[in-house]
């Protein structure tokens, strides 16, 4: 009785508007208690008396069928059959309802039938229990359609292999037969109702899923033909449409079952009349084009075959495909591509096939036409729409496949002529413009020696009007085919005026699409626009203030991409020409007298990612600089210097200017290490007066590029980085706390894992206990790479050669030894603590093998110490994320691998822990979907 009113308790707070915290312990009390032994006899109270609330009885029957999944070992065998005479009485108990008490019944006695084969004949107690009466059969059909569900997709069951494949076959495909039998008795049966027929059609569907279910026999019966009638009944309509697709789908096996493909074909093709009768309702269509769509797909060998016959399917799913409501459009396209794929793979075409594609191609076009007035849609509607021109665009590459990418082209730019011929006021912009975009989808499968199309296309963009989406259309047609204008340079003088053109466009969209046209053309032409290159740079001197900066950085970028190109010198050259123009500006702005304004911060901002972005595309000259960039390394690190020193604080300015100094690293190389030192101290300077993390991401970018070189200076400046860093960390965590600062935690990790590798020397000097603790830190946290990275640096450290080394202790490991075994020591019972906790908590799926080595590892090391830090360890382990049993066994387990040597058997209590903890979390997840 003490369970019995805790447990309605416990879920009496979900029906109020308790607090975060009265939520979690009521959560976590009642996940514990269905754990316990208890759950069983309490629950059967519950669920069997009258007066309980509805909620208490959703909870016992959710709770029975977790505990036949997870704890059927808790009821001693003999006391088994009296849990399934509990679970059939509450089953017909709850008869009528609540529907999701009587699914977790059918689902727990699926599950039990499944694990207990001394209950010889489930299915046939369960008919004769339930099926002669009919206020009962609705729960009877309940459970002969879960347990298919079940039995075959429920994983969590514990059975052996051999033990699920002999029972799985003695309740499925034995009962098979029958059950065929009992849904055609229960589909004729006098005064049935349509809830039943609907429920039958259900339960034929998940025996059909499930594969047990003899097409043969099937069609036999009058189950067959009433799912095509029942598509005239609007409440059956939705349950015969998903029968219908799964008994199509099982013939996919089309030499096997053709007496049953003989017999579906005629009665599919029937159908095809409900398409004109339903036009107006947009339900019924949906389902006519899911059983002709799935039709098409199964039977797209037979279509090739014998295209007469089934073409009326083809042309169905036509019709479907030009369905206004482009919700269902979407249905067919699976098919017009697999079908496109197998023709692709033969060497004709069957004529009727190529008009089908042509059809289709015009449909395509026409649905991507904007509607007259887009104040129609709403901007959610109109982003969808323009998503959904992508997924038609890859249908009509479907369609170049199998007509050849010249023809549909030609097609698609009749379309644009014709409209062009007519009077403004006779045509529509959408006209002009849906084409465009269909030629802009198909030219991923242009040849580019075509003579043919292509010139036509781009002969024809000048002329077009003058058109804002028309505009945007054209421009990014130009950048989809970059590639062909590569093998046809005369085309690029005339693509890059009109791309100028767009540039200077009033149209933020249009100057945004120019720019992607210039970045994609300079990307696959720039060896055709080298001499252009004089030409951008006075483009971007004259008119590139008036650009958006999104459409400026795209020029840059293209420029970069032709100075990519260049050989070396010529590149060096070019490179400090544009580079120092970007410069300027940000050394105007470091040495003003006053204060930068916001506009003067956001153009210099606005200048490095301008930079960043160049620097990006061309990489690097290699180890051998161009004479043109000797000497540039100190002059721009004199400019940030300042730069930074004035603005370290502004958290923009600070990400984007890292940023293009990680990029210079790459571009000086070695020629960078007379400034490494300085700006190792800038960025020392910087995260201590501001705690902001990309001033610790570039120094270990540092660290790692310079670790290695023997130069006093900057063995100097890693020495005080490490020092001052760890102390900034420190600090900040004892007053915000790891949650607050997960970016820089990351990042001080990062580049604690750059010194332990390269600088062991500088890595175990004082600092090293303090970096041991913030490290930890890392461990409490959600996000999975930093704690990756922190398990990544304690298994650097536990397992570091300095631990296990020859005789006489080689020079290179002074006393590094003795610093990691002091602070293991005395951080242990933390440290473990931490690890278990995450382990069989919130660490990532990954992580588990990171925590065995490390485990493994300080077992070997501290095999007495582990012992004496277990016990308190293991009490501290969240009651929620392991039962209290598994943390015993771990306990024994441990002590007994340790007192006996084995250490390397401590590895799989480690994993005994997280398999007991990961069956807990699967458990929660099988509770949360019951909820829902």
């Amino acid at each position: 009785m003490a369970d019995m009113q805790s447990l309605l308790s416990a879920l009496d707070v979900f029906s109020r508007a308790p607090d975060k915290a009265a939520l979690e312990n009521a959560n976590a009390w009642l996940q514990d208690f269905q754990h316990s032994p208890d759950a069983w006899s309490t629950c059967n109270v519950l669920l069997l008396s009258p007066d309980a609330p509805l909620a208490a009885k959703i909870f016992a029957a959710q709770t029975f069928r977790a505990k036949v999944t997870f704890d059927l070992h808790q009821v001693d065998e003999t006391n088994l059959p009296t849990l399934r005479d509990t679970l059939l009485t509450a089953l017909e108990k709850y008869q009528a309802g609540p529907k999701s008490i009587i699914t977790q019944i059918c689902l727990a006695l699926s599950g039990l039938a499944l694990q207990l084969p001394a209950w010889s004949s489930p299915v046939q107690d369960l008919i004769e229990r339930f099926g002669r009466n009919p206020a009962t059969v609705s729960a009877l059909l309940q459970f002969l359609t879960v347990m298919p569900e079940e039995i075959c997709t429920n994983t969590r069951i514990p059975v052996t292999d051999d033990e699920y494949r002999e029972r799985s076959t003695a309740l499925l495909s034995g009962n098979s037969p029958q059950i065929l039998e009992l849904m055609t008795m229960y589909l004729q049966a006098p005064g049935v109702t349509s809830e039943v027929q609907s429920q039958v059609f259900i339960c034929l569907r998940s025996w059909l899923i499930a594969g047990e279910v003899d097409l043969t026999a099937l069609v036999k019966t009058s189950l067959f033909q009433f799912a095509f009638d029942a598509l005239a009944s609007d409440v059956l309509f939705d349950a015969a449409v998903d029968v219908i697709c799964e008994i199509i789908h099982e013939t996919q096996e089309i030499d096997d079952n053709m007496p049953v493909i003989e017999l579906l074909v005629p009665r599919v093709i029937a159908l095809r009349p409900l398409i004109h009768s339903h036009h107006e309702d947009p339900e019924k269509i949906r389902g006519l084009a899911r059983v002709f769509a799935e039709a098409g797909e199964t039977y797209r060998v037979l279509i090739l075959r014998h295209t007469e016959t089934f073409y009326p399917i083809v042309e169905a799913i036509g019709q479907c495909s030009a369905y206004p409501d482009l919700d269902i459009v979407p249905i067919t396209f699976p098919f017009w591509m697999r079908l496109a794929q197998t023709m692709g793979k033969r060497s004709s075409v069957p004529p009727m096939l190529l008009e089908a594609y042509q059809a289709l191609m015009g449909v395509i076009i026409r649905h991507l036409h904007f509607p007259q007035d887009s104040s129609t849609l709403t901007p959610q509607e109109n982003d969808n729409f323009r998503n959904f021109r992508h997924v038609m665009g890859d249908t009509l590459k479907d369609c170049c496949l199998v007509l050849g990418s010249e023809a549909c082209l030609l097609s698609t730019y009749g379309l644009v002529t014709v409209a062009l011929t007519k009077s403004p006021q006779g045509t529509s912009w959408q006209e002009v413009e849906a084409p465009l975009f269909a030629m802009r989808s198909m030219g991923a499968e242009v040849n580019v020696k075509d003579i043919n199309a292509v010139p036509k296309i781009l002969d024809l963009l000048p002329s077009l009007p003058p058109h804002p989406r028309i505009q945007y259309a054209a421009l990014l047609l130009i950048g989809r085919y970059s590639e062909w204008i590569n093998f046809h340079p005369d085309y690029l003088a005339n693509q890059l005026q009109y791309i100028s053109a767009g540039l200077e466009a009033s149209d933020g969209e249009v100057s945004a699409a120019a720019g992607h046209a210039l970045k994609y053309l300079c990307q696959d032409c720039k060896q055709h626009l080298v001499p252009y290159l004089p030409t951008l740079h006075t483009f971007l001197t004259t008119v590139g203030s008036r650009l958006d900066q999104e459409d400026r950085r795209q020029v840059y970028e293209a420029i970069a991409f032709v100075i990519s190109a260049m050989p070396m010198g010529k590149a060096a050259e070019s490179l400090r020409t544009f580079a120092l123009d970007i410069l300027s500006g940000i050394h105007n702005v470091a040495n003003k007298t006053t204060p930068a304004s916001k506009q003067e911060l956001k153009a210099a901002g606005e200048a490095l990612e301008n930079l960043e972005v160049m620097l990006h595309v061309i990489g690097s000259f290699g180890d051998e600089l161009p004479p043109a960039c000797q000497g540039t390394c100190q002059e721009a690190w004199s400019i940030f210097d300042v730069f930074i020193t004035k603005y370290a604080f502004d958290y923009e300015i600070t990400e984007r200017v890292t940023r293009v100094i990680r990029h210079a690293l790459s571009l000086f190389g070695v020629a960078a290490l007379p400034v490494a030192s300085q700006v190792v101290s800038r960025m020392v300077t910087s995260f201590e007066a501001t705690g902001l993390s990309a001033y610790l991401w570039i120094a270990a970018k540092v660290v790692a590029r310079f670790g290695h070189e023997e130069d006093v200076a900057l063995a100097s400046s890693f020495q005080t980085l490490y020092q001052r860093t760890t102390s900034k960390v420190v600090s900040m965590l004892q007053t915000q706390g790891p949650r607050e600062i997960p970016d820089v935690l990351e990042d001080y990790i990062q580049l604690l894992l750059q010194l332990v590798e390269v600088r062991p020397d500088v890595f175990f000097q004082a600092p090293f206990p303090l970096a041991f603790r913030a490290t930890m830190a890392a461990l409490t946290m959600l996000q999975s790479d930093l704690v990756v990275a922190a398990l990544d640096l304690f298994r650097v450290l536990v397992s570091h050669d300095c631990l296990d080394p020859p005789t006489p202790v080689p020079p290179k490991f002074p006393g590094y030894a003795a610093a990691i075994k002091a602070v293991v020591e005395k951080e242990g019972p933390e440290f473990v603590g931490l690890l278990l906790s995450g382990l069989v908590g919130d660490f990532p799926e990954d992580a588990a093998s990171h925590v065995v080595s490390i485990f493994r590892a300080v077992a070997l090391l501290f095999p007495a110490q582990l012992l004496t830090w277990l016990p308190s360890v293991m009490q501290q382990l969240p009651t929620n994320s392991v039962p209290a049993q598994a943390r015993q066994q771990f306990l024994d387990d441990t002590t007994n691998a340790i007192n006996s040597g084995q250490i390397d058997k401590v590895k799989y209590c480690l994993l005994g822990l997280h398999r007991a903890a990961r069956k807990m979390r699967d458990r929660r997840r099988v509770a949360a979907l019951d909820d829902e």
